[in-house]
């Protein structure tokens, strides 16, 4: 067995009275310990050999740690449990687990839901902790329970803040401060009468999720109303939408390039399915850019990529996507053909096309590489006169083709 020269310890606010003394040991037979200047405060007393500060940027650290593998006996401090949106997820990435001695501590959020007394398993645990807030939008469902790792004494009154502006403004919510220290406290407030002050940079957010009528619920299947997207017409429509999503099959992990994205609303859709999905924009005019990104923070997903250009020539140097989605533009020269190149194999290409031209161009791959092609036409019972009649939509013909071995562009 390799030699375990990297412990991690998680440390709450108690400090070294939550420590039992076997842990203390490990951190005082340590030659280099690593943590936050917080952290080596509360163990100060021990008089350890040599300590470090986590650097900016972080990396440089782990790079440090790294280094001194199976040199030094190296000691990491932790909040909590290190592996709860932890530094100890970041090293297992470089340092294999069986290298590790890791002892960690009630997380943030089992704390809060002891507090709380809720049970964790029902709860959605968020970390804002250096994350956009916005990320809390897609979680706003009437009726559930949201814990919220912040990131300062701030983040509760703009998350209160984004609450109210998006009709949540009934939702109780309770700030609870220090957990486990001596300066612990909760306390309670509406979001749309939040007026707490000096709030403990370490803090996390309980939210239970009170909806006004006219809230922006974002409901989980694909499809979402045409009118939550800020938009110049230059949108997948809903019912199209929600075929096309189903037709690029997210699976997690997954990146997709939306060429010619128009308003963002596939690419934006596809990273609502699921956080660990990765998304590019690729769209050549610049109002629309900022159209795409406005309506990803909208929607909470504002980790969306937007690239400057149009295709083919945009897509140089993207990463290899595992799905691709062309709604706009794949008449132009070599636009498709750069699409089919750079798909990974066993990734999924999906065209939809509206235009004689477009279907033609389908039609043609369709013949060479096979894949499916399907047309749809959806109408609408619109008035007409003093009735209702039905208004035809353009009809769309998609096609879906998933990359082989051997597929030449």
């Amino acid at each position: 067995m390799p030699d375990r020269w990297l412990t991690i310890i998680g440390i709450g606010e108690d400090g070294l009275d939550g420590l039992p003394p076997a842990t203390r040991t490990l951190i005082t037979d340590a030659e280099i310990v690593f943590g936050g200047a917080r952290h080596l405060g509360l163990v100060e007393s021990l008089g350890l050999k040599e300590t470090r500060r986590w650097q900016s940027p972080f990396e440089t650290s782990i790079e440090e740690i790294v280094r001194l593998r199976n040199r030094k006996r190296v000691c990491v401090l932790a909040s909590g449990d290190p592996f709860s949106h932890g530094v100890g997820a970041t090293l297992a990435k470089r340092i294999n687990a069986s290298e590790m001695h890791v002892i960690p501590a009630p997380s943030a959020f089992s704390l809060a839901a002891a507090r709380m007394g809720w049970a964790l398993q029902d709860v959605t645990t968020l970390s804002l902790h250096g994350h956009p807030i916005a990320l809390v939008l897609p979680h706003l469902h009437p009726g559930r329970r949201i814990l919220a790792l912040t990131s300062d004494g701030t983040a509760p009154g703009q998350i209160a803040r984004l609450l109210s502006d998006n009709g949540f403004g009934p939702s109780p919510l309770t700030v609870l401060e220090a957990l486990g220290g001596a300066d612990e406290a909760v306390r309670e407030v509406r979001a749309d009468q939040y007026a707490l002050e000096n709030v403990s940079p370490l803090n996390v957010l309980a939210i239970e999720v009170n909806a006004e009528s006219h809230a922006r619920v974002l409901p989980l299947t694909p499809g979402l109303n045409d009118d939550l997207f800020e938009t110049d017409g230059q949108i997948t429509k809903r019912e199209v939408r929600a075929f096309t999503l189903s037709s690029l099959s997210p699976l997690r992990g997954q990146l997709l390039w939306d060429i010619g994205a128009g308003s963002g609303s596939v690419a934006i859709e596809w990273l609502l399915a699921d956080p660990s999905l990765k998304a590019i924009a690729i769209e050549p005019d610049a109002a629309r850019r900022a159209r795409i990104a406005a309506n990803a923070t909208a929607f909470g997903v504002p980790g969306l990529e937007v690239k400057t250009g149009s295709a083919p020539e945009a897509l140089a140097g993207l990463p290899t996507p595992d799905a691709i989605f062309i709604g706009g533009g794949g008449t132009d020269d070599g636009v498709l053909d750069a699409a089919i190149k750079a798909l990974r194999i066993g990734g999924r290409l999906v065209a939809n096309a509206v235009t004689l031209e477009m279907e033609t161009l389908l039609s043609v791959v369709h013949r060479e590489l096979g894949g499916t092609l399907t047309r749809i036409a959806i109408s609408r019972a619109e008035p007409l006169g003093s009735m209702t009649g039905w208004r035809p939509a353009m009809p769309v013909t998609q096609w879906v083709w998933i990359k082989r071995e051997g597929t030449m562009a």
